[in-house]
This record gives structure tokens, sequence and C-alpha cells, in this order.
């Protein structure tokens, strides 16, 4: 017997204490309860590559001789686990509907709930207010209104996608409001914040992408009166930033992940955002509230 093959029972054995798990090779009381086994096993073997692998009742009869279990404890096993998924995505269902109240909006992108969690939204990053010594980027202030139009003192809904929290501890979330309205693709509809991809919460960005050309199309909001002189930027491809062909963490992307623009809108339209040493520069096209 494998290693691996025995390693199987001994977890099914752990998971079920009341079956017994038997060592064809040592535990078979005689040559032909052995030569049995094999046959089985053979058999299920065969039925599994056959034309017949599809059906359910040969692979029932290929996993019982797997761990050496009957079909009835095999069924009973497939039933406990079909109840737990229906459990765990009842659960999550249940979560997905909860609805929670606004009662502070940060900036264009940033809100605190009424239990005290902040909430980052995904997929977007809209243009900052002013903090910390740095003075409100165009289209900031504006961001600020609409987000708070739109949630403040109002119920919304959370749907998370791979990771749930930042590096600051703020919650990752799409938000919807009740009637169905997708928050984060309003934001990059109306030109108050653009696409930002990061991996691995990817679950709507064809959608955000898909309202940024839109938005770059319409030139609403901060796409609107752009204006730029060419230069040449330097593109990631692996996590969608651009750089100034000057910065010096442009040199250090692999050849092979590099990609090159001639203007910002041109790395915007395909889905990029500037990298954070080059934020001050992307906002210095002249557009005002």
């Amino acid at each position: 017997m494998q290693p691996h093959e025995w390693l199987k029972r001994q977890l099914y054995f752990w998971l079920f204490g009341k079956i017994k798990i038997r060592n064809p090779k040592h535990e078979i009381r005689n040559k032909s309860e052995y030569q049995m086994t094999k046959i089985q096993n053979k058999k299920a073997s065969f039925y599994l590559n056959s034309d017949c692998s599809r059906s359910l009742e040969h692979l029932k009869i290929y996993i019982s001789n797997l761990f050496r279990i009957s079909v009835f404890e095999l069924r009973i096993f497939s039933i406990v686990c079909l109840i737990f998924l229906i459990l765990l995505a009842t659960a999550e269902y249940s979560s997905s509907q909860t609805l929670f109240a606004v009662k502070w909006v940060n900036d264009g992108d940033t809100i605190v709930l009424t239990n005290g969690k902040r909430v980052r939204y995904i997929g977007i990053n809209s243009p900052e207010i002013d903090h910390d010594k740095q003075r409100a980027q165009p289209f900031g202030y504006a961001a600020k209104t609409f987000n708070k139009q739109m949630v403040l003192n109002r119920k919304i809904r959370l749907e998370f996608d791979r990771e749930r929290h930042d590096r600051y501890g703020r919650l990752l979330a799409y938000i919807f409001l009740p009637d169905g309205i997708f928050l984060n693709e309003q934001m990059v509809q109306k030109g108050y914040a653009f696409f930002l991809f990061r991996k691995p919460n990817l679950k709507y960005n064809q959608r955000l992408w898909k309202a940024q050309q839109e938005a770059m199309k319409a030139k609403k909001g901060l796409w609107n009166n752009w204006s730029e002189q060419k230069k040449r930027y330097v593109g990631n491809r692996n996590s969608r930033r651009f750089h100034m062909e000057s910065c010096p963490h442009a040199r250090n992307i692999k050849r092979s992940n590099r990609t090159y623009f001639s203007t910002k809108w041109d790395a915007f339209k395909a889905g990029y955002a500037p990298a954070s040493g080059c934020i001050k520069e992307f906002w210095s096209y002249g557009s005002k509230d």
C-alpha cells in the first residue's frame, strides 16, 4: 500500500472512529480475501476510468474500496457533508444580507459605521482631501460630498472579497445600497474615483474598469478638461501600477513585466493606476473642483 493511501485511511479513521481501517497486505485474514480485495479495487479503478466514470454509483464503489468502508457509510458521510455545506452557504448569505448604518464619511472611498468599524471601498481610489500637511487634490471634496449624499445616516450592505482587512485594520468591502446600487461602481462612473487593481480582491474588476472607461469617454468628473504633455511612463503588468520613467521604482520592474505609455490617460484607460510615488505628478494636470 502506498503511504498516501494509508494516510487517507488513517484520516478517515480519525474523523469516524467507529469505522475499522484495514491494511489489505497485513490485516486481511487469508489469501482469498486479499485476492478478492485486489479484484474489487481493479474493478473500481476500471469503472472510474471507463466511459461510465461519471456514474455516481461507480464513484461510490471506488471511494468505498479506497477507504475500505461500506457504501452505506459513504452515503452517511456524503449527507453530513451536504448538510454542512448548506449551513455554511446559508450563514454566508445571511451575513451578506446584513445592513449597516453609516455614521461618518471620511472621503470618497472610506466611511465609518455606527459600530465603529472603518470601511475602505475595494477596487477604487478617490482624490485625497486635506490631511497631514497635504493639500486637497482636485475633486477630492466633490468625491466626499457625493459619497456623503449616498450613504451618510443610511443603511448599506457590505460584500467582501478574498481579503477582509487592509494593513490599517479597515474592512475592505464593496458597498451596495438597499435599492441595489453598487456604490463603488457609481463613484467611478461619475468620475469621482478611478479604478484601482489590487490582488487578490478581483471580484468586480471588469465592471469597475469598464465604468472608468465610460467615465473617461464621457469626460466626467476628474476626467474633464484633461490636459497633459506626452511623456514616457512605465507600467507594471503584475501590479497594474505605472510610474514615470525617471522614477527609481520603475527601474526595479522586471523587463518581462514592463509596458510603456506615452500619456497618463492611456495608462488609466488600460486599467493601470499611478504608483504612490507618482501620485502628486498625476494630480498636476490642472483641473479644479
